[in-house]
């Protein structure tokens, strides 16, 4: 991953978009992570959400921060492939790993155990504008082995508006951005499903009610 070149993005050209073209509302920033090791989930609608959570955070922990993408279509090709790890350092994971594979989740592990932060969808795919779809298995086997990781759930609101899946062209469209009390995780994996899909429904229902939608 070259740090040079990913603070240049990030900095440089991510964050002013955000801020300044599109508009970006935070309610309780102050939930952010501060340290690491730590796993940030997110409901996923847009390839913009992995930008937007990034910026949220200090470079001392931005580059210390490694988001979790489908490997069959970050890896498509040469150049998409060098971008995604070396600009936006993604974890490639496989959505339907073959029985002889490596254990799926053996990189996201290595990271947290270097004190690192892990950006993670447990929807797996992006859905929906602004529709939280089911949440897939894979996140309750990462949360079960690491029950003393603090989990940061974040809704973002907006991104399935501005950048919709299979669309190119950005749409002007303000953020909403909810951050929730961290919690760890457990063994029990469907109390764990329940307490993520909750926890989303009462950070949606933060947002405030916009009249010009």
């Amino acid at each position: 991953m070259n740090h040079y070149l990913r603070f240049a993005f990030f900095q440089l050209l991510i964050r002013p978009l955000i801020s300044i073209v599109l508009g970006l509302n935070v309610r309780h920033r102050q939930r952010l992570p501060v340290t690491g090791p730590a796993i940030i989930v997110a409901n996923h609608n847009s390839h913009l959400d992995t930008m937007v959570l990034m910026t949220l955070l200090p470079w001392a922990l931005q580059k210390k921060t490694r988001p979790v993408a489908a490997a069959d279509y970050f890896l498509k090709n040469r150049a998409l492939a060098w971008f995604s790890r070396s600009i936006i350092g993604i974890i490639p994971i496989q959505r339907r790993p073959a029985k002889a594979a490596r254990a799926p989740f053996a990189d996201i592990q290595q990271e947290l155990d270097q004190g690192h932060l892990i950006i993670f969808y447990p929807e797996g795919s992006r859905g929906e504008p602004e529709k939280f779809n089911e949440m897939k298995r894979g996140i309750t086997h990462l949360l079960k082995a690491n029950p003393q990781v603090p989990v940061y759930p974040i809704f973002i609101y907006g991104l399935g508006k501005i950048l919709p899946k299979n669309e190119a062209l950005l749409v002007p469209f303000v953020i909403d951005l909810v951050v929730g009390e961290p919690f760890y995780g457990q063994d029990n994996k469907e109390h764990l499903i329940e307490q993520l899909t909750t926890t989303f429904q009462q950070l949606q229902e933060q947002i405030p009610p916009r009249t010009w939608e």
